[in-house]
């Protein structure tokens, strides 16, 4: 389109300047050659501008000099729109210049048309106003299409960013449930024959728990359907004692420890109160699957500015953490940690005995009254 459009200005500068010089009467031998040579090579100014403009406006410059019929400048008002919209700063002042320079030789030598002159220099101007304003609306496409560009990479940032965070809930909820079923699946004939007490509380866990599950599952999937901004309607630190006495019920002695207690500490945001949760979540459920732990303590340590989260097991320690799958659960545990500008320790236990996960994630500032 470019290259046709091109050639559709170099015609009309041609017809323009050519065919008067022809259709004008009889002239000088000198008029025709100028009169091409001012108008044909605007056809490859895109390719050498400055070259292409000193041809045509020294053609131009000497046919006026030399008392040729006046002619309209095509060529010269072409090259100089041109300059204006596309050339680079310091080409666009030398241009203005040379134009400028030759204008003035061609109107004042050898006799000064000073009316002439007046009409000339509007129709440059309004070329170079021209080029300026096809500048001016070039750069704005061009910064709107990056606009575009940038605010279409951020949605599908965004997008990947939910979907990963759904994959996480997904993963924390199922692995959760599942795990735990299946330990209480697992005992619940031994108990059948031995302890029928007992074996009803094991299947009514295991009632619970799938109910539970089914209930964050919806929640999960219902967020793809919800603004982003929307409050979070997952679990938090509310949730946690339902969560560990659960576990206790799988036959682990869990203890749950929050200091300080009696409720004298703030609740964290939902982000953070989430992630605290989905972390204890996963950990208890590599206790229960991996460890092979009679026990199992989280705590939670409350801070000025921070919020602490650790729990640990007796169990096997590295060798269980080692025979879990790699890139789900600690990874998952780490990527929810960052999300929230904490961190993740995880290693054997203190006493060398078990195995402990410790989250650290930032609180924002109390507010000053």
């Amino acid at each position: 389109m470019k290259r046709y459009v091109n050639l559709a200005v170099t015609v009309a500068a041609v017809a323009a300047t050519v065919l008067p010089a022809l259709l004008g009467g009889p002239h000088a031998w000198w008029v025709l050659p100028l009169a091409v040579a001012s108008s044909v090579p605007v056809l490859w100014r895109d390719r050498a501008l400055l070259r292409v403009a000193l041809l045509v406006g020294v053609a131009t410059t000497v046919s006026a000099s030399l008392g040729a019929p006046p002619l309209l400048p095509v060529g010269p008002l072409v090259c100089l729109y041109t300059f204006a919209a596309r050339a680079s700063l310091p080409i666009r002042l030398l241009g203005v210049a040379l134009t400028a320079a030759g204008l003035l030789v061609s109107l004042l030598y050898p006799r000064p048309d000073v009316e002439v002159l007046r009409y000339l220099s509007v129709a440059y101007l309004f070329a170079y106003a021209l080029g300026t304003s096809t500048r001016a609306r070039r750069t704005q496409a061009a910064a709107l299409a990056e606009r575009d560009r940038r605010v279409a990479g951020e949605r599908t940032a965004a997008v990947l960013r939910e979907r990963t965070r759904i994959a996480r809930d997904l993963h924390d909820i199922l692995t959760h449930a599942v795990g735990v079923m299946i330990v209480q699946a697992e005992a619940g004939p031994l108990l059948v024959r031995h302890q029928p007490d007992r074996a009803d509380a094991t299947f009514a866990t295991i009632a619970a728990t799938g109910r539970d599950a089914v209930v964050q599952l919806r929640r999960a999937v219902g967020s793809l359907y919800e603004p982003a901004d929307q409050p979070l309607d997952q679990p938090g630190l509310d949730h946690l004692p339902v969560l560990v006495e659960r576990v206790r019920a799988a036959g682990l002695d869990a203890v749950l420890t929050v200091s300080p207690s009696g409720g004298a500490v703030a609740p964290p945001p939902p982000d953070v109160g989430v992630a605290a949760y989905r972390i204890v979540q996963e950990s208890l459920t590599n206790v229960v699957r991996h460890a092979g732990a009679r026990s199992v303590r989280v705590r939670l340590d409350h801070a000025a500015n921070s919020l602490t989260v650790s729990v640990t097991d007796d169990g096997r320690g590295h060798q269980a953490s080692e025979s879990s799958r790699p890139g789900y659960g600690i990874v998952g545990m780490r990527e929810r940690a960052h999300a929230c500008g904490g961190t993740l320790r995880t290693g054997p236990a203190s006493d060398g005995h078990g195995f402990t996960v410790t989250a650290t994630l930032p609180l924002p500032a109390p507010a000053v009254v």
